[in-house]
């Protein structure tokens, strides 16, 4: 079992297009001193200000250039308007985490069949 500790990429404020190369120069700085591949990124976006398409354009080149370098990359403390939008162009099922049910731990306490 592997217990890396993710590293954490934070993007904060307005994002513009002028933005996404420097991004994931960032990026790829962050990584470039990680001694192996697949230590997974979290790409912290609760500091964005606006939701806009520059930033889904920056997320998806993020995430890009993250598995160029051989590492996962999924988006954390997404706002609600910036989940919306990944929902809405596809790119929530590739960058956001899997949800666990609510109130469900791991588990179940339903009967197997052929059990009573």
């Amino acid at each position: 079992m592997d217990t890396t500790d993710p590293k954490v990429f934070r993007v904060v404020g307005v994002i513009e297009p002028g933005d996404v190369p420097r991004l994931c120069e960032e990026l790829s700085a962050l990584l470039a001193g990680q001694p192996r591949a697949g230590v997974p990124v979290e790409c912290d976006v609760g500091g964005v200000t606006r939701p806009n398409l520059a930033l889904l354009d920056a997320l998806a080149r993020l995430r890009l250039t993250a598995r160029r370098l051989g590492h996962p990359l999924t988006v954390r403390n997404a706002p609600p308007a910036l989940r919306a939008l990944l929902e809405l162009t596809g790119l929530g099922a590739v960058l956001m985490p899997p949800a666990a049910p609510e109130g469900r731990t791991g588990g179940t306490s339903a009967a197997r069949p052929g059990t009573t």
